[in-house]
């Protein structure tokens, strides 16, 4: 039974999404009118478009994790934690520590932007040998491991170490994937030349994708653009192409060529949170399947948002959802926040409608392609477009200034080339990052639930 006087609202997840909806229920709500929850495992909103950045040294990481604590009106409490299962009808969200504890969280609104985990296949290999890019670890991780490879490259013997160390892979030709391999190869092909022992010749990226093109949502001109960017600095682009199969050494692609390298970059899309399966609920590809108003039907006081929620998209009509972008995903958070608060005030709830504003691919230096209201930019004004872009998502102004700091600090004295260590006797593979098996089934929630209930009695 609720003895709280005040409703309790609870917001799953601190991406774009779970931000943009605690930031708009702060300002909008007074002080008396709700308690407001958040649960995340970090105080901070990762700015994810700029991971790649991190990856190759160009940014540091801070600089990319905005504060929570600093962004919001204090009002907020944040739980630290990550949500394992979520109970409609008892309106009670189980919430896993990060000190492994397991906590049960009442509510009354519940808010889901869980996000996204990395879409994976039934591939040989592919969890124990690949790395993600969906994670600050990850993206130290990746540097201090690319910039390892040239040292051990450095000082092998052995012609054919020398050759797997120095081949690098990236699968996945979308916005990640791309931004990963040229901000990357950037980072080896500066690197390389405070290596006089080893031949530059021999570094070699390979970008694949099974698609037909690369970044189709950037049009035929434009997407044919960075790929001219791709290849003209040496990068190997093959699509229709994937893996088959990977090892610690090589890894064999689909159409049955094996390179032998000792990293494999797996950028192949994502899916949405696990969280989702545990409420037992409709969905369309592994989304919820949410109204326009991001209400989830026939549960009262769910609403769902972002990576994890099929959101209708009113601007193209005939069924179409919204793409799981920060742009949508920021918008959305604006939206519920307001049908959360008209709920409570039982007032009358707007449906979700924006049309997208364009994209932005950063390709690193003055390499960039951007569609900014529909037009194709390419080059440098593709590059001001793209980085004003980020500078005006980011949310406070500590963040601008950092990245900016970095941009420009980066430009003028270059890298050092330095490995952190930090992760160095730490497994940092897919299957180290995703924590997929931490979630409760439908029925596993219900009779934890109902257990607390019991001892609680």
């Amino acid at each position: 039974m609720n003895t709280v006087t005040r409703p309790r609202i609870l917001v799953v997840g601190a991406g774009f999404a779970g931000v943009e909806c605690v930031r708009r229920l702060e300002r909008k709500l007074t002080p008396g009118e709700a308690d407001i929850t958040l649960v995340t495992p970090f105080a901070y909103q990762l700015y994810l478009p700029l991971l790649p950045q991190v990856a190759s040294g160009v940014l540091t990481p801070q600089s990319i994790a905005v504060s929570l604590r600093r962004s919001s009106r204090y009002r907020t409490r944040i739980i630290p934690g990550g949500a394992i299962g979520v109970d409609p009808k008892a309106k009670v969200c189980v919430i896993r520590t990060i000190t492994d504890e397991l906590i049960d969280e009442p509510y009354d609104y519940i808010v889901l932007a869980p996000g996204s985990v990395t879409r994976t296949f039934d591939i040989p290999g592919l969890t124990d040998h690949a790395f993600g890019m969906k994670t600050l670890a990850e993206a130290a991780y990746i540097r201090d491991h690319v910039i390892s490879q040239l040292d051990l490259a450095d000082a092998s013997q052995d012609p054919a170490e020398r050759e797997s160390r120095l081949q690098f892979v990236v699968v996945g030709g979308g916005y990640a994937g791309t931004e990963t391999a040229a901000y990357l190869q950037r980072l080896t092909h500066a690197a390389v030349q405070r290596y006089p022992r080893l031949d530059p010749s021999l570094i070699k990226w390979h970008l694949i994708d099974i698609a037909p093109k690369l970044m189709p949502e950037l049009g035929e001109k434009l997407g044919r653009s960075a790929l001219e960017v791709l290849r003209r600095r040496g990068i190997e682009v093959s699509l229709g192409v994937s893996i088959a199969k990977a090892g610690p050494t090589e890894v064999t692609f689909t159409d049955g060529r094996v390179v032998p390298t000792r990293t494999l970059i797996w950028t192949a899309g994502v899916v949405a949170s696990p969280l989702i399966a545990t409420l037992g609920a409709e969905t369309v590809k592994g989304r919820l399947a949410v109204t326009a108003e991001m209400c989830l039907p026939g549960h009262d006081g769910v609403f769902a948002l972002g990576d994890s929620a099929a959101v209708p998209d009113l601007a193209k009509g005939d069924g179409a959802v919204c793409p799981p972008t920060a742009q949508h995903a920021m918008r959305q958070g604006t939206r519920v926040a307001d049908n959360v608060i008209a709920t409570l005030r039982n007032q009358p709830m707007r449906p979700y409608e924006h049309k997208d504003l364009g994209l932005v691919v950063d390709l690193g230096g003055s390499d960039a392609v951007s569609k900014p209201l529909g037009v194709e930019l390419h080059g440098l004004p593709a590059q001001v477009v793209a980085r004003g872009y980020h500078l005006a998502a980011l949310r406070t102004n500590v963040a601008r200034t950092r990245v900016l700091t970095n941009w420009i600090l980066n430009a003028v004295a270059g890298d050092d080339f330095v490995r952190t260590g930090f992760q160095a006797r730490k497994p940092a593979k897919l299957k180290d990052f995703e924590y997929t098996d931490s979630y409760l089934t439908p029925e596993q929630v219900r009779q934890h639930v109902d257990r607390s209930r019991r001892v609680e009695l």
